[in-house]
């Protein structure tokens, strides 16, 4: 009885000298984290000196495990293009991008463009798109589900205006003129009677430069930090809205790989960071526009009442792009919808009140 006893009680110390040993085993994760957007783009600046720092700090800090951030900007280990499928075939583990740039593969999660003019507060920009996500699971679904990967945080951009080559205080001055944008926002352009062209951030310098379009747009940001203030001297106010349409994601494979407390902070970590988009682009947009101004561009603002009527030529298209998306199998109406609503919740107050076929939806 007493051998017995022995050996229960040298059995359970194996146990727990066992049980001590795994809780101590600390692990070196590395991560692949990109973009085709360069590190002077205010949310992958942020990705470098926030997220993946803050990563890194509290799970060094609070677990026993360490972090490597592999990071490449700017195109060096995927293009604009194709971050997305990066993040999908595991090619980089972490990816920051414009779901502008997937009109197939995520049509609906640029919502925000299909109602312009809406506020050019990113803060509360980010805020409804959050709300939205919030109310329609698909949205975050369909990365998990269709392309193998996580929605970490959703990415706001300071204000939509329009940097050109020349200067214009008409509407009608822009008749015939090549501008622009990044896919579906080209749509806005269509009351001035512009030709649009879809074009990428890394390369609107040259396409400036070399006359390719005479006009882009953008916030002021990116007309800072890339130096388009060189090539277009005319920063126009219009106001077309500030979106949310970027977004921060990792492989599924990679994250079901992590022990829960290192998933736990990364979550953690990207919300702070999905709300710092906001906040950094409010803070940092004034100071833009005077960067540009001294840069010798002339900013000027378009009258209110022509934004309205800019809004008012518009008006029609939220609801057929509802309907199309709806048509697709996409809850296109549902997320129009809540989109207008959620904006208003915030106190934003739109210069034309959307209709998406609903009888809530009144002007």
């Amino acid at each position: 009885m007493l051998r017995r006893k022995h050996s229960l009680f040298a059995a359970a110390a194996l146990v727990g000298a066992l049980g001590m040993a795994t809780s101590v085993v600390a692990d070196e994760f590395k991560f692949r984290i990109a973009s085709g957007h360069s590190g002077p783009t205010p949310y992958v600046h942020l990705m470098s000196t926030f997220f993946a720092a803050q990563v890194k700090k509290r799970v060094e800090e609070r677990t026993k495990h360490t972090v490597e951030w592999i990071e490449g900007y700017g195109g060096a280990m995927v293009k604009t293009s194709d971050t997305l499928e990066g993040v999908q075939t595991g090619i980089i583990d972490v990816g920051g991008y414009c779901f502008c740039f997937e009109p197939s593969n995520l049509p609906l999660h640029a919502f925000q463009i299909y109602v312009p003019f809406g506020t050019m507060d990113p803060v509360q920009s980010v805020k409804l798109a959050r709300a939205v996500y919030d109310q329609t699971p698909e949205m975050e679904q369909r990365f998990e589900q269709k392309y193998n990967q996580k929605l970490l945080a959703l990415i706001a951009d300071n204000g939509y205006n329009l940097h050109t080559k020349f200067d214009w205080n008409n509407v009608s001055d822009l008749k015939g003129i090549k501008i622009g944008g990044a896919g579906a926002n080209l749509k806005w352009l269509e009351f001035a009677g512009a030709v649009p062209v879809k074009v990428s951030a890394p390369e609107v310098y040259t396409g400036l430069q070399t006359g390719i379009y005479e006009g882009v747009i953008i916030f002021p940001s990116l007309s800072v930090n890339l130096k388009w203030h060189e090539v277009a001297k005319f920063y126009k106010l219009i106001g077309f809205g500030a979106i949310t349409w970027h977004g921060l994601t990792i492989n599924k494979n990679r994250w079901g790989r992590l022990p829960k407390e290192v998933q736990d902070i990364m979550l953690e970590v990207a919300r702070e960071y999905e709300a710092l988009t906001g906040t950094f682009n409010k803070e940092t947009y004034p100071k833009q526009l005077q960067q540009l101004r001294d840069f010798g561009v002339k900013v000027d603002e378009l009258p209110a009442s022509v934004r309205a009527d800019w809004a008012k030529s518009l008006s029609a298209w939220p609801a057929e792009a509802a309907k199309d998306f709806d048509k697709q199998g996409l809850p296109g109406s549902k997320v129009l919808r809540l989109a207008i609503s959620e904006a208003e919740k915030l106190g934003y107050q739109w210069p034309v009140r959307y209709e998406i076929g609903d009888a809530t939806a009144k002007k």
